[in-house]
């Protein structure tokens, strides 16, 4: 079989010693080469591949937020490339990932390699994507709750207290952040932002829309199971069925 692989390093020369090395593997065809994790989010959805080499390390979206952009069923096998401490290692070898701890050789290299092809021939692709979703749950669960975002906009950088906003929308590859009479676009998606987002006065009310609880005013049933929300600036918003659920664990009632 021939491993359709992608790299994936916001570091030329990290790229450049994976391409090098996965030259000398007649069982490989390297089907494209990202920079940053948004790029890896878009190539894994359309060329489909069956390994990804994926950094841990990079800015605006990290590999891990590249995982969880991905759904678990579309996930192709994954070699991490990380210059984490041997704390982190020992995650990605409890949870039997592959992984390259920066600067590996070429022995390490074809060790993880062999790995994935023992996984193919064993069609243990789905057991992998399982225990990569577990490690994504254990990995958020040890981050502190977020207090604040950080936004970039030409040259600039705005810091956001969370108890300032009123609620978040999708924006295609952007969220839009409300702040009062303000927008700011924060360039993440919005299920890694609700991840970064666990144990804050913040819910998911829509598959586009994040709100702050504290700035409810009022719910109006509508049709269909689904309410309009009234926050206290004004700003008219839509609960969704299959997100009530959420919102009622939070108000601690339901509605």
């Amino acid at each position: 079989m021939i491993l359709r692989t992608l790299i994936v390093d916001d570091e030329p020369l990290a790229r450049q010693r994976i391409r090098t090395l996965l030259n000398k593997e007649d069982d490989v065809e390297l089907v494209g080469e990202c920079c940053n994790g948004n790029e890896a989010v878009t190539a894994v959805r359309e060329a489909k591949p069956d390994l990804m080499f994926l950094d841990v390390q990079m800015p605006v979206l990290d590999g891990f937020g590249v995982l969880e952009a991905l759904h678990a069923d579309r996930l192709p096998a994954v070699i991490f490339v990380t210059a984490y401490d041997r704390y982190a290692v020992r995650a990605f070898e409890l949870y039997a990932l592959d992984y390259l701890l920066k600067p590996f050789d070429r022995a390490r290299f074809t060790k993880a390699l062999d790995r994935v092809r023992a996984q193919v021939e064993k069609d243990e692709f789905a057991a992998k994507s399982k225990h990569v979703q577990a490690l994504l749950q254990d990995v958020y669960s040890r981050h502190r709750p977020l207090e604040r975002l950080m936004v970039k906009s030409g040259g600039k950088v705005t810091f956001l207290r969370l108890d300032e906003i009123d609620y978040m929308q999708a924006a295609g590859n952007y969220v839009r952040v409300y702040v009062g009479a303000e927008m700011h676009l924060l360039r993440e998606t919005m299920n890694q932002l609700e991840g970064r987002l666990k144990d804050t006065p913040f819910v998911r009310i829509h598959r586009s829309t994040i709100v702050n609880i504290d700035r409810i005013r009022q719910l109006q049933a509508a049709f269909h199971g689904e309410f309009a929300v009234t926050l206290d600036s004004g700003a008219q918003l839509t609960l969704s069925r299959g997100y009530r659920d959420k919102l009622e664990e939070r108000l601690g009632h339901s509605i």
